[in-house]
């Protein structure tokens, strides 16, 4: 079912971006990874929150989900794998199922990590970022896993359960994909392993690899006051714009990136309507 928003991440940002969303009429869909795999949840105390002085993360967090969900928010667990835009309207990928929306704001927070010599060059060449995704294509074949995320281990284990031989890298720090056309082989901190499939599991993938065409400034999304991005109906707010990477500083964003998106979303509305009164 088509959603007029759809936000990436479920902290204080896309939480926010949700609340005030919805408290303009729009629907909402949130697509983030278990609320305990955001950095924010062990936090013992977060002292600069305010009003809320000595609260955990995780209280935190929970208090904002509920907020979300008590507005009329939908939620779904998962990771996006791409985007594609077309005809007025985002296409997203999200495990193995796809989404629709006008708009989109990103608030995954930060990408942690580079990207590793031969992996864009052989993403879709034996490289993939979702094993349950793309496992099938791999199977009974000699696969490596870099798991970084908190699934990654579950993923592995699948890929084993579909007759996959896996090496399994618990976040390796430097990795090289070897091959010709293909992947042959992976080299991490010192250790080959002749694979044909290698999957890369991280928590968050890098806000432009997920849209092509975004512009990125020292790592983090470029964005205007409104917290619009330069391509049309996305939106980012939180970490990924920048520092200071603060709970409150991601909220307030959240809600700017909420209300513009729901502007947004309410403009191609009525444009479409005068269309149709015109025609």
């Amino acid at each position: 079912m088509p959603h007029d928003i759809l936000i990436i991440g479920g902290g204080p940002a896309g939480l926010s971006a949700a609340i005030n969303a919805r408290s303009r009429g729009r629907s909402v869909l949130v697509v983030s990874n278990p609320p305990a795999e955001n950095p924010l949840w062990p936090a013992k105390r977060v002292d600069n929150y305010p009003g809320l002085p000595g609260i955990s993360g995780a209280e935190l967090l929970t208090a904002l989900r509920l907020h979300a969900e008590e507005a009329g928010a939908e939620f779904c667990t998962g990771k996006v794998l791409s985007t594609a835009f077309m005809a007025g309207t985002w296409y997203v990928s999200v495990g193995s199922d796809m989404e629709v929306a006008t708009a989109v704001i990103l608030a995954a927070g930060v990408s942690r990590g580079k990207k590793f010599p031969g992996e864009a060059e052989f993403l879709g060449r034996g490289v993939s970022y979702c094993a349950t995704c793309d496992g099938m294509l791999y199977r009974g074949k000699a696969v490596a896993v870099l798991g970084y995320s908190g699934t990654a281990r579950q993923e592995a284990d699948f890929l084993r359960e579909i007759g996959c031989t896996v090496t399994y890298f618990d976040q390796p720090r430097h990795c090289e994909i070897l091959g010709d056309e293909r992947v042959e082989s992976i080299v991490c901190d010192g250790e080959s392993a002749a694979v044909e499939g290698v999957f890369i599991l991280r928590p968050t993938a890098a806000p432009d690899d997920l849209f092509p065409g975004l512009a990125v400034e020292n790592g983090y999304v470029a964005v205007d006051r409104r917290m619009a991005t330069g391509l049309p109906g996305v939106f980012a707010a939180g970490d990924c714009t920048g520092g200071p990477l603060q709970a409150v500083k991601a909220a307030g964003e959240g809600l700017i990136a909420g209300q513009s998106a729901a502007a947004y979303v309410a403009d191609l509305n009525r444009q479409m309507k005068k269309g149709i009164q015109t025609t």
